[in-house]
């Protein structure tokens, strides 16, 4: 599932999952890198999606509407995939705000999910000093060696995934929810380039990559 309903609207314009990168839309790198190895994709587009925006439909994708939230969208997307897949399947999630993801790291989180985990996600370990802080006031300061940096793509057992979403909770990413229900979660080694499109810099840097990448 590459859920792509966000708004998008701190990189102006278009929404940034449909901004042309390198030839083609964000959201159809991150579809490229779903596809090997899957069963079939779901692609979760805002509302009000312009149809000329939606051309990564010839790629056998299916469509679905999205929600106000992000797992909102998740499960609009869960629902899509209701008559396809069992509770036993594995389905991973990805954000198509991660152009960079490479079909490698979609494989090692599925691979540590078939090893016994409820869920898998990829981290990068964090080299700054990390500090907690409420109100503007510093409460805390974090053993670096015990955070990361958490990334999409993350898969996740059917059923777990399904039962952590009942009862429609909000999370910023859905590893959060299968925590929260008492559900295993494991870390994979992330990719440092997988990083996420929020800003204009952020779309730039991102080319650049995606033009090397085509051209080695």
């Amino acid at each position: 599932m590459v859920v792509a309903a966000g708004a998008g609207s701190r990189v102006g314009g278009t929404p940034k999952q449909f901004r042309v990168i390198g030839a083609r839309p964000m959201v159809e790198w991150s579809l490229a890198a779903a596809m090997p190895g899957s069963d079939g994709v779901v692609v979760v587009v805002p509302p009000d999606v312009d149809p000329a925006l939606r051309g990564f439909e010839a790629s056998g994708a299916d469509v679905v509407t999205g929600a106000a939230t992000r797992s909102g969208s998740v499960r609009a997307g869960l629902a899509a995939l209701a008559d396809r897949a069992t509770d036993d399947d594995i389905v991973v999630i990805h954000d198509a705000a991660r152009p960079l993801a490479t079909p490698a790291l979609f494989a090692a989180v599925v691979a540590a999910v078939r090893q016994g985990a409820d869920a898998a996600i990829p981290g990068i370990a964090v080299v700054d000093t990390v500090k907690r802080v409420v109100d503007g006031r510093v409460v805390e300061t974090l053993d670096r060696d015990e955070v990361m940096v958490v990334q999409t793509p993350q898969a996740f057992v059917m059923g777990v995934l399904r039962q952590a979403h009942a009862g429609d909770p909000e999370a910023t990413d859905d590893a959060g929810l299968v925590e929260a229900a008492g559900g295993i979660v494991v870390v994979v080694p992330g990719e440092p380039a997988n990083s996420k499109v929020t800003l204009h810099n952020d779309l730039v840097a991102v080319e650049q990559v995606l033009l090397q990448r085509e051209s080695s």
